[in-house]
């Protein structure tokens, strides 16, 4: 007879201080383990309820307008730091951390529709519906100067009235110029009083405008008559423009795929551009129930939020066809987490390993039919629920009296086009 003297160095299981816990040793053969498996469903299918159970995605509320917010900004050098501009012309720095205004920018005369900040987050660029640009210092101060100096004024750098009012404002990437919207497009350098360059392709209004981040002098605009224009300062003359059965109301670029942007649209979904083949959509973005106003991307490109008329603002993968997370409230000026069951602070490594690990199980087991339903539930309020029934029944019928013209009508006479076509009239 064989005996095998078990032994184990001491080093491999003392506890080395007393609050720390009893190593505990396992072995992974799965012949051994026979119930691994229906283990792991279990805990996915409980790692899933429990994200719902600690889902609080309300961060906080900021007060301090006193009417509506018509637009919202941030620094790219400060992540705490945001501007936000209201239809009475109050213009506001917020601090995020502590929820509260370090400054103010008094001065325009109505309300204000755009605001950008320079690359270095030294200058505030302002713009409303009385004529005005205005250009601002950004105050940089420590945590102890604003405690002090708190709801503090500030005094513009530079006025520029102009004969038109502006709709929209956005900064060019690491220079000094910042193009506005309204009658056409304007290009404006910080130590000029007029424009240095003006476009104009239709006589419609745009109401959005975006610099590329890889390519500066590259913009996109959005127009009131639908269409979707693309400038380059470099040729001096619009370089593309394609017009859509609907209004786009916001443009955002992918800041890690610069070829790439998305577009919120007045027909309730955002779609996808490569601005390369503006010919049909990349990707269409579909859920909300009413005409999306806004949109802007995640410093990584890999996701997008969104806000609606419909009163929700809802996170969107950059490929994907619908919304993972949504989120509602009467009151919209509020702070959102963007993963909604993500814990605040500093985590323990032990609470960091548990975390990597119920994500990694939901992740192996996120097809199983139990655990998918869990992870994709969502509370809505019942307006949004009943419009996106009505909306799924419109669809529905739409598609079904497509199919009776089909069957009833010559064959090869009706052409299917897609939907990322569809929404596309005339590309110039």
């Amino acid at each position: 007879m064989k005996v095998n003297v078990i032994s184990r160095s001491t080093d491999e299981y003392t506890k080395e201080r007393s609050q720390d816990l009893q190593r505990v040793f396992r072995n992974f053969d799965p012949s051994i383990r026979t119930q691994e498996k229906a283990v792991e469903y279990v805990r996915a299918c409980n790692a899933a309820k429990l994200e719902k159970i600690f889902a609080r995605p309300f961060v906080g509320a900021m007060d301090g307008h006193i009417d509506s917010i018509s637009c919202m900004a941030k620094n790219p050098n400060h992540l705490t730091r945001i501007f936000s501009g209201s239809m009475d012309g109050d213009i506001r720095l917020w601090d995020i951390a502590s929820r509260r205004t370090v400054c103010q920018f008094p001065g325009h005369q109505g309300a204000v529709q755009g605001l950008a900040v320079s690359t270095d987050g030294r200058v505030l660029v302002s713009c409303g519906t009385d004529s005005t640009v205005r250009l601002w210092g950004v105050p940089v101060s420590t945590l102890l100067e604003e405690d002090v100096s708190s709801d503090k004024s500030a005094v513009p750098l530079e006025t520029y009235v102009w004969k038109n009012a502006f709709r929209a404002v956005d900064h060019q990437w690491n220079f000094d110029r910042f193009a506005t919207g309204g009658a056409g497009v304007d290009i404006w350098n910080h130590n000029r009083s007029a424009p240095e360059q003006s476009f104009e392709w239709g006589t419609d209004t745009v109401v959005s405008i975006k610099f590329n981040p890889g390519q500066p002098d590259i913009l996109a605009t959005s127009a009131s008559d639908r269409s979707i224009a693309i400038y380059d300062l470099r040729m001096g003359k619009p370089a593309a423009k394609f017009i859509m059965r609907t209004r786009t109301n916001s443009i955002s670029w992918n800041p890690m795929e610069p070829i790439n942007f998305t577009a919120a649209n007045e027909d309730s979904n955002c779609y996808s551009f490569d601005s390369r083949k503006l010919n049909e959509a990349k990707c269409v973005h579909k859920d909300h129930v009413s005409a999306v106003m806004d949109i802007d991307y995640s410093p990584t490109g890999r996701e997008f939020v969104t806000g609606s008329y419909d009163r929700t603002v809802r996170i969107f993968q950059y490929n994907g066809g619908h919304s993972r997370e949504i989120y509602h409230t009467k009151r919209m000026q509020r702070l959102w987490k963007a993963k909604a069951s993500e814990q605040l602070g500093v985590l323990l490594p032990r609470e960091q390993k548990k975390h990597e690990y119920n994500e990694a199980v939901k992740n192996r087991y996120k097809h199983l039919p139990e655990v998918k339903r869990i992870v994709r539930h969502r509370h809505l309020p019942k307006p949004v629920y009943k419009a996106a029934a009505t909306l799924r029944e419109m669809t529905e019928s739409r598609r079904k009296k497509h199919e009776k013209r089909k069957a009833h009508s010559t064959p090869g006479s009706i052409i299917e086009e897609p939907l990322r076509k569809r929404k596309i009239i005339k590309v110039e």
